[in-house]
């Protein structure tokens, strides 16, 4: 008994050995994400036009994204909002039983559609099916103590390469070197020798192109503002402004280009600031298939093999929420089996007990693990490590662990009763097994309305079903075999302590317990 016992020794070891490898190989490679992307009936366009576009053209861009947006037949109805500089419109789709296509499939057509319109920039993406943070997906900061110019030089290099890798449909850099900015230099002495000041010429100015009001008047009884302004077609580029006419000192009118001198220069919308430091923002929508993990995890390593000394990576938006929470939910999933160890272990006074009910759990999370890597590899129901998945992970100790209970509780019981371990953790693997392939097969089938959910939010449910039916099944499995060779191992001889006890006690009688 004793040598068939020391084989058990190495070939359980190899074994766990495997199974905790594949752990981490599973885990390392599946596909990662903060949730899975619900349809929930809504694409959300983000625009932006040339930073001097007019009201006009402004309004063509907005009149174009909404043709794109209702042409389709999926399509209930558009929502659009204008302001300076960008543009956000919402395409509100049917209900799901009125429309066959799904938001992710209208996502790529839409976003090619309005790529097509000429002096547009469009983004198009789903809202997070989490609520927090809001934008496009992939926001990677980059952010320096160097200058805004160097640091504009180094993200433009990045986004090229981001656009390049086949991973995004949509890539934009909010560091943007494209606003023409004039400058109106002053001849200071001939403006004097003109007999003007510089109140003067800068009055006629602030006039000509202000837009401030210097009264009002009365109108059928209702105010309007009195605006002293060039008329449009007369103020559409800077250059135009040579050709208007101030009021000298002797009352003649002199051209403004006599003692003006407009230069013009290219300069940033916006100059950011993210930490304290200078930071331009790579934001990004990835294409179906491509996880918010799976594109950060790229952009790190881009980062790693591109950005020159003095530059640091982070995140925001979406990004930084998926990377706070992902690693919250590992150590919640940490957290959850050290209290079952400590729960289990006050319940049967005993360290080795529930080390011997919990070597089943890394059994079952390999089984699910297998399933989750084969399932997003294939991409079969947008199957990821997610919230859901990790959720699944957690519920899915609980439920492997009850297995080993049902097991090591009634080996012990046989054991007090006379029985040697092998020969209680056989009995009790037998007498339970019966209740454990019915908890199992309980369990399974209660999940099978997640596995085939359809609609709104079954992508989610499937996430969840898929991990707790495969890791109970699989768990299950390796619970009845694992488990009694390691109770053999590892569990104490209580048969021997029973023996011990029921010898007399020093003066002649046996002891009581």
């Amino acid at each position: 008994m004793l040598h068939g016992t020391l084989n058990w020794v190495p070939v359980t070891a190899v074994f766990s050995l495997i199974v905790l490898g594949c752990i981490y190989f599973l885990w390392a490679t599946a596909k990662d994400e903060l949730s899975p992307q619900e349809d929930q009936g809504v694409l959300i366009s983000a625009a932006q036009s040339a930073p001097n576009s007019t009201l006009q053209q402004r309004q063509l861009y907005t009149r174009a994204v909404y043709e794109t947006f209702v042409k389709h037949p999926e399509t209930d109805h558009v929502f659009q909002l204008d302001i300076p500089g960008q543009t956000l419109a919402g395409m509100v789709l049917k209900p799901w039983s009125e429309r066959k296509a799904t938001a992710s499939k209208l996502l790529p057509l839409v976003q090619g559609e309005l790529a097509q319109i000429a002096g547009l920039r469009a983004a198009v993406f789903q809202p997070p099916a989490l609520p927090g943070a809001f934008g496009l997906p992939v926001q990677f900061v980059i952010q320096t103590t160097e200058s805004f110019e160097t640091l504009n030089e180094v993200a433009s290099s990045l986004k090229q390469e981001a656009q390049g890798s086949g991973m995004f449909f949509f890539v934009d850099n909010d560091l943007r070197y494209d606003l023409p900015q004039s400058t109106i230099v002053i001849d200071r002495e001939l403006t004097a020798q003109l007999g003007l000041t510089m109140k003067d010429v800068g009055g006629a100015l602030s006039s000509l192109v202000g837009g401030g009001y210097v009264n009002y008047f009365s109108f059928h009884d209702r105010a309007y503002k009195v605006i002293p302004q060039v008329q449009q077609v007369d103020r559409l580029n800077a250059d135009q402004l040579r050709g208007t006419y101030i009021r000298a000192a002797n009352g003649e009118a002199i051209p403004l280009s006599t003692v003006v001198h407009i230069t013009t220069k290219t300069v940033p919308q916006s100059l950011n600031r993210f930490q304290q430091q200078n930071a331009a923002t790579i934001s990004g929508v990835p294409f179906i298939g491509v996880t918010q993990g799976d594109a950060l995890a790229y952009m790190q390593d881009l980062a790693a093999r591109t950005l020159p000394q003095g530059y640091s990576v982070d995140y925001a938006g979406p990004s930084r929420q998926y990377v706070q929470e992902s690693s919250a939910l590992l150590f919640t999933l940490l957290f959850a089996l050290i209290i079952i160890f400590l729960a289990l272990a006050a319940q049967f006074e005993s360290f080795r007990d529930p080390v011997i009910i919990l070597i089943s759990v890394p059994m079952s999370i390999c089984g699910a693990l297998i399933f989750v890597n084969l399932f997003g590899t294939l991409n079969i129901g947008a199957v990821s490590l997610n919230i859901y998945t990790k959720v699944g992970l957690v519920t899915l100790i609980g439920l492997i662990s009850k297995h080993g209970i049902l097991i090591v509780e009634f080996a012990n019981n046989l054991q007090r009763q006379g029985s040697s371990k092998r020969e209680a953790v056989e009995k009790a693997a037998g007498i339970r097994l019966r209740p454990i392939l019915m908890t199992t097969g309980a369990m399974v089938l209660g999940v099978v309305p997640l596995l085939i959910a359809s609609g709104a939010g079954a992508v989610s449910r499937f996430n969840m079903g898929l991990v707790i039916a495969t890791g109970v099944a699989i768990g299950t499995m390796f619970t009845l075999f694992v488990v009694p060779a390691m109770y053999v191992l590892l569990a104490e001889d209580h048969s021997k302590r029973a023996a011990d006890d029921a010898l007399p006690a020093p003066g002649g009688h046996a002891s009581t317990h």
